[in-house]
């Protein structure tokens, strides 16, 4: 069994509370598949309005949830950890079903498997369950891109930096905390 505890999760995802999804990995097999848990309990933020009366897990969060062990999977598959100059983010979800409420006390147990990769697209197939009853399926699609770094305030771009379509460039442009609007 190849398991992965809350620390290593940590270091195959960026996400942390209350929207880290996966609390452990119970297996998985590189290429192929994962099987994780989510621990749902009843001091989830979502709980609070969703509904007061009779909490139910959003249904988009149970998505959320087997998309993030995708991103483990992809991870894992390519030996590789992410980085702070890319993500992994859900692109697209087809066939999405929702079976029955998902409630404080019950344990999601999340199994996605890869169905191809296409262009760099990971295509997977996604399954969440409680007390082995199916309460959500979905075609998740997956990419990993890489993201640009928003200037600060206060910092330089070179003239050959693109800004905008709109805006010229001259030799140099300082972004300062009054221009961006933003304190210090």
């Amino acid at each position: 069994m190849n398991r992965i505890d809350i620390h290593q999760i940590f270091q195959h995802l960026h996400h942390r509370y209350p929207f880290l999804l996966i609390d452990r990995v119970l297996d998985y097999t590189k290429g192929e598949s994962l099987v994780a848990i989510k621990n749902v309990t009843y001091n989830e933020p979502f709980f609070q309005g969703h509904f007061p009366h009779r909490p139910v897990m959003p249904g988009v969060l149970i998505i959320e949830a087997m998309a993030q062990a995708t991103g483990i999977l992809a991870f894992k598959t390519v030996d590789e950890p992410p980085d702070d100059n890319s993500l992994y983010y859900l692109v697209g979800v087809d066939k999405a079903r929702f079976k029955q409420p998902v409630e404080p006390g019950d344990q999601l147990l999340l199994e996605v498997k890869i169905l191809r990769i296409t262009r760099g697209m990971w295509i997977y197939a996604a399954t969440a369950k409680v007390d082995n009853k199916l309460v959500a399926s979905a075609e998740l699609k997956c990419m990993k891109r890489d993201i640009a770094e928003t200037p600060k305030a206060d910092d330089k771009i070179a003239a050959t930096d693109k800004v905008a379509e709109t805006t010229p460039v001259e030799d140099t442009v300082v972004i300062s905390s009054e221009q961006s609007g933003r304190a210090n």
